[in-house]
């Protein structure tokens, strides 16, 4: 974290910078209420954005991504290439080494796999055959693939928080309680501690207006808010043998993504036309399909996340209309871990599927790809992807191929969101990452004010 980036980001904010001699501070408690579990858990399915923001502060992955591009360390120190296709990372210890091979192995676990194992798809055997007997880990590449060092920096590479040697920038002290590692790879965090206050949405109204919370994560976006990138995507997936031919053109035409968007998800969101984001594919102009013939008496059940709020109400409004194009729509909740076991079981026939993307095009298209079934793709993709040495070639590449590909896997994008947050006067340094997550190692607090309760201006 720079001062010129905290700089900037206390002036977005609308605070006045107090330093002395130009040093950032150090100390106090950062008082943070968010909407998210009092303690997320295995980070492949703590995958929204406040659970992924929360979860980093005791566990990340590898690395980290500024929004610039910039790699710097996280878990291990910044990777390096000693051939085209060896990726080298070294651990803080032979038991983050471990740590870390075993929290990439349940991604590919044939009992559970994740659709971010497609992270890791670009190494020989997908990663299943790492070792650790050092602190050092060597991965070989089945195939050129410049992406991959940005690719391991996602949240959902980190090992769990329970893992003895997850590491993050902060360490487990209490209930709802961390505090700052003092030899944290980029250096110790800027505040003492952070007192974590878990709530839903009306508490998180009464923590702000009370001046009881400094951090406010999850709010509903408004002039007074800041949001990182929307790459949390959500998409409709199907089972083609057990839906009809004409169901994608059923469901095009029935669904409005701006008033899906605007009436029934929370926001920050965009509309999600193509399949990779509005921040790494611009939306494209397109028209929607006739409605097919309805036939009536069609019966198939929509599984949705039960503590996704905004899936709910998305499933509901899709239960409606596709009512009018003939189908009679059961809705399932479950628990996401749930959820993604059928998922990886193919066992559904409707699924709504929330991923954080990551925010590079080439990993993020290879997630969606896996996401809808379409694993065999990623063979026959990537490799003429990461074939490409230039950057914006290679961006390019696969914008091209996420709209040649659309129409044919059974996946159809909906909306993107980000992670709306308040702060206030006294937090300084607050900017987000390329993954569109607020830094909270990065935030100082003015002097006057720091752990302070009711000290906002």
């Amino acid at each position: 974290m720079t001062l010129h980036h905290a700089l900037v980001s206390l002036l977005l904010l609308g605070a006045t910078p107090s330093l002395a001699a130009g040093r950032v501070p150090y100390g106090g408690e950062l008082r943070v209420a968010h909407t998210g579990p009092a303690e997320p858990g295995d980070p492949a399915l703590a995958d929204t954005p406040i659970e992924a923001t929360l979860l980093g502060l005791v566990s990340r992955p590898a690395c980290h991504l500024a929004p610039d591009g910039h790699l710097s360390p996280g878990l291990a120190r910044e990777p390096s290439r000693p051939s085209a296709q060896v990726v080298r990372l070294g651990l803080p210890s032979p038991a983050q080494a471990q740590a870390l091979v075993r929290a990439w192995a349940r991604l590919t676990g044939a009992e559970a796999p994740s659709p971010y194992r497609a992270l890791l798809f670009p190494l020989r055997g997908e990663g299943r055959q790492l070792s650790a007997t050092s602190d050092t880990l060597e991965m070989a590449l089945a195939f050129p693939w410049p992406d991959l060092e940005r690719a391991l920096c996602h949240p959902a590479l980190a090992p769990p928080r329970s893992a003895p040697a997850a590491l993050g920038p902060f360490s487990a002290a209490g209930s709802n309680t961390v505090e700052a590692r003092l030899a944290w790879t980029e250096g110790r965090p800027y505040v003492d501690r952070v007192r974590l206050l878990p709530t839903d949405e009306r508490g998180l109204s009464r923590l702000w207006s009370t001046h009881e919370t400094q951090v406010a994560l999850g709010v509903l976006s408004d002039g007074g808010t800041v949001s990182g990138a929307a790459l949390y995507a959500t998409y409709l997936a199907w089972s083609p043998r057990r839906v009809p031919p004409d169901f994608r053109q059923a469901v095009e035409s029935a669904v409005d993504r701006e008033d899906l968007t605007r009436l029934f998800v929370r926001g920050p969101a965009v509309p999600m036309p193509n399949l990779l984001p509005p921040a790494l594919l611009p939306p494209t102009p397109g028209v929607r399909p006739t409605p097919p013939e309805p036939q009536a008496g069609r019966k198939v059940t929509l599984l949705y996340d039960v503590g996704n709020e905004d899936q709910r109400a998305v499933a509901e409004r899709l239960q409606v209309k596709l009512h009018d194009r003939g189908y009679n729509v059961a809705l399932e909740p479950l628990p996401r871990a749930e959820l993604r076991a059928r998922w990886a079981k193919g066992d559904y026939e409707l699924m709504l599927h929330s991923l954080l993307l990551p925010p590079v095009p080439g990993p993020a298209l290879a997630v969606v790809l896996d996401a809808a079934g379409r694993k065999d793709l990623l063979g026959v993709e990537l490799p003429r992807i990461g074939a490409l040495t230039d950057p914006e070639a290679r961006d390019a590449k696969v914008r091209e191929r996420a709209l040649a590909l659309a129409p044919s896997v059974p996946l159809l994008p909906l909306y993107a969101q980000g992670l709306a947050l308040r702060a206030a006067p006294e937090v300084g340094g607050l900017v987000f990452d390329a993954q569109g997550l607020p830094v909270l190692d990065g935030v100082w607090l003015q002097p006057a004010q720091a752990g302070v309760p009711g000290a906002r201006r």
